[in-house]
């Protein structure tokens, strides 16, 4: 895919209001990193009372997963989760904004030589992600430690979308983007020997996947998991992104492959990484994304769990220019 260019487009009236709140986040993520974690705290707990259809999904969400959990604990961590999330729109204009020389000082990272390891053997791995709040940050501290390529959906906002792209591929010189739809693309780089960034951990409905365990029920999974594994011929290899409690930074853990997968059973292998993703998000659920809508796709005869929640309107959207 090519690089993100700039167009005279892009400085349509239209987008004016837009330029001006990157310019404001720009000078945000300038701040001391300590300060933009507090800002995003407040920015959370005002999300908590301003986003009452994402507090409810996350709510309903957090029902299902912990049923032992106390009312009060729940509604504990739902505050806590708030205060992530708002933190998390400060970690994207870092991301996005600071230098790498910056980001660096902010990270540790284990368990790299499972990555290494293939990359020196000519074999490809798919990088199991997982929609902790730390995503975008944590996907830019990979990119400074190894090459990795990386799916992509494109915004409906024109300017919006040009500096997401500039600003996720302006650490990974040596990376590639795909579109999330270039299936070929993906599996050509896994087979000749690429780190390829892949989340299954949404909903994505189940006409490319099937129902597998997760926190007790039945999820919709996507399969691609296993078909870009058993296909691209590559190593499924997990990573996790934990922002440390102390303010002092965060831990980037490689894992070892999950050496089942392919298993040759697509149930199976859906099953192997649900269990691995609900393990990670047990230990660490206040920095989850509980505000998605994760268990939407239902099978035959259950219930909705988030009827009556309110959906987001889509917008019709703009031709490119």
């Amino acid at each position: 895919m090519e690089k993100p260019h700039f167009r005279a487009a892009l400085l349509h009236p239209r987008y004016w209001l837009t330029w001006l709140l990157f310019g404001l986040w720009y000078l945000v993520a300038q701040l001391p990193y300590r300060w933009q974690l507090s800002i995003g705290r407040v920015l959370g707990r005002a999300m908590l009372h301003l986003a009452p259809s994402r507090r409810l999904i996350a709510e309903r969400n957090l029902a299902l997963c912990f049923p032992e959990w106390s009312a009060a604990e729940r509604e504990s961590l739902l505050r806590r989760n708030f205060e992530s999330n708002g933190i998390a729109l400060m970690e994207t204009g870092m991301a996005w904004f600071r230098s790498s020389a910056w980001l660096r000082q902010r990270f540790t990272i284990e368990g790299l030589e499972h990555l290494q390891d293939p990359a020196a053997r000519g074999q490809g791995v798919v990088m199991l992600a997982m929609h902790f709040t730390t995503l975008e940050i944590g996907a830019q501290f990979m990119s400074l430690s190894h090459p990795v390529d990386g799916m992509y959906r494109p915004h409906k906002n024109a300017v919006y979308d040009y500096m997401q792209r500039k600003g996720r591929e302006r650490h990974g010189e040596d990376s590639e983007v795909f579109q999330r739809k270039d299936v070929r693309g993906m599996l050509r780089a896994l087979k000749r020997g690429r780190a390829v960034w892949y989340a299954p951990d949404q909903d994505y409905g189940i006409k490319q996947g099937v129902f597998a365990p997760l926190f007790g029920q039945q999820a919709a999974t996507v399969t691609g998991t296993s078909r870009f594994a058993r296909v691209g011929r590559a190593l499924v290899v997990p990573y996790t992104v934990r922002r440390l409690e102390d303010g002092s930074g965060y831990l980037v853990k490689v894992y070892p492959p999950i050496g089942e997968i392919p298993s040759g059973d697509e149930l199976r292998d859906a099953m192997l990484v649900n269990q691995f993703v609900e393990s990670r998000i047990r230990e660490l659920p206040e920095q989850y994304m509980w505000v998605h809508r994760r268990f939407k796709t239902r099978p035959p005869g259950e219930a909705g769990i988030y009827d009556g929640v309110r959906k987001r309107k889509k917008k019709r959207r703009r031709d490119r220019r």
